[in-house]
């Protein structure tokens, strides 16, 4: 017989829901979420079993354990604890109280579907075959964070057989997931480039060099990476967000500083589009005769679904939520996700957890001043993590 989670996470689900509000209402960006970090702590200190890790990933990383002393399979479940910096927009009466900070990306609802898991699966501790790690992580929107936790062997002692992990989606209705197998999430690769010259007077550009030019034609040019030194049935992205340079109407500025990003959901893709713009951008400074300095920041790599995981994930919400609330054929898409890092090295899924309101058209969308993880999808969430995990020992055990 399947333990009730769905009993066990109701009973405590209006106490989650506080939860999440104070984390939204007090969000911290990447590396600093000192705060949620001990809140999160506080909870889990007061559930009986766990062996937990604390400090870990440069200090706010957490990873507790149940069943630790279990030489069953064991399953990791992860949840992201880092806001952005957005100002937030909204009038929530628990809107963030930290300026240019919010959880834009539903990582307060993660944090907290996660620690409903956590109570959940206490109740029936008893029927779990092996360990469950409860995995907070640091900094997903950057700083590599899953790396860090990696680094930090979360993955071992006890050794993980597969990991899991939902990201809240406001394109789909509540009540919905979408599990999928193979590429789900693009490869990411932020960059910025310095272009240096020597300035001058605008109306007399032959004296200088023009560096804002070269940067035009560069944003310009580069687009047919995309176009012809790409395959054209792989998709990437190559965008370039921040243009900062100059200072007045007739001055040539010195120099001109870009930031952009590029995107592709296959790495030998991926790995071709940097190799080809670094290319393009030498190639425009010596046009223009300038200097140029290209630097990536941090690549992500391609989050791919592992098959069977995904197939178990989509089981279970058939089960949970019936066979009509339930997607596993959809498109993958060009955001970045670093719960790639742990797929690489365990088999793994994350599933989309719907966000919309019933009987809505439109949400706003992830990234948005105005978005706001819906409290009616954290039940929903923790009875999904609670039961994959039974059931992925349940399977293995067997």
């Amino acid at each position: 017989m399947n333990p009730d989670f769905s009993a066990s996470v109701q009973s405590r689900l209006a106490d989650l829901i506080a939860f999440r509000h104070d984390l939204h209402a007090h969000p911290e960006t990447s590396f600093e979420e000192t705060r949620t970090s001990s809140k999160v702590l506080e909870r889990l200190r007061d559930i009986p079993g766990l062996d937990i890790r604390d400090g870990l990933a440069g200090g706010t990383g957490i990873c507790a354990t149940m069943n630790a002393e279990k030489s069953g399979p064991c399953v990791l479940l992860r949840a992201d604890m880092d806001a952005l910096p957005i100002e937030e927009l909204s009038d929530l009466p628990y809107k963030s109280e930290h300026p240019g900070k919010m959880h834009a990306c539903g990582h307060d609802g993660h944090t907290t579907a996660l620690l409903g898991a956590a109570y959940a699966l206490s109740d029936h501790a008893d029927a779990l075959a092996g360990p469950v790690k409860f995995c907070f992580q640091p900094a997903e929107e950057q700083g590599c964070g899953g790396q860090r936790m990696i680094d930090d062997g979360v993955l071992e002692n006890p050794h993980v057989d597969a990991a899991f992990a939902l990201h809240g989606w406001p394109d789909l209705e509540v009540g919905h997931i979408i599990s999928v197998p193979g590429a789900i999430l693009a490869a990411t690769s932020p960059f910025e480039i310095e272009f240096k010259g020597k300035g001058g007077h605008a109306a007399y550009p032959h004296k200088g060099t023009d560096v804002l030019l070269a940067v035009a034609q560069l944003i310009t040019n580069a687009q047919a990476i995309r176009t012809r030194f790409i395959d054209p049935i792989k998709p990437i992205v190559i965008s370039f967000t921040q243009v900062n340079g100059g200072f007045t109407h007739n001055v040539l500025p010195e120099s001109c500083h870009v930031k952009g990003t590029i995107r592709a959901l296959d790495s030998q893709a991926h790995a071709a589009a940097k190799q080809q713009l670094s290319h393009f951008v030498q190639a425009t400074a010596a046009n223009f005769s300038i200097q140029a300095d290209l630097r990536f920041i941090e690549d992500y790599p391609v989050l791919i679904n592992d098959a069977d995981c995904a197939a178990l994930v989509a089981e279970v919400a058939t089960e949970t939520l019936g066979a009509e609330n339930v997607v596993t054929q959809a498109n993958p898409g060009m955001g970045g996700e670093d719960f790639a890092f742990y797929a690489q090295h365990v088999p793994a899924a994350m599933y989309r957890l719907g966000l919309r309101p019933k009987g809505t058209l439109e949400y706003p969308n992830l990234h948005n001043p105005h978005f706001n993880f819906n409290d009616d999808a954290i039940a929903t969430g923790a009875i999904m993590q609670s039961t994959i995990a039974h059931r992925f020992q349940q399977k293995r055990a067997s």
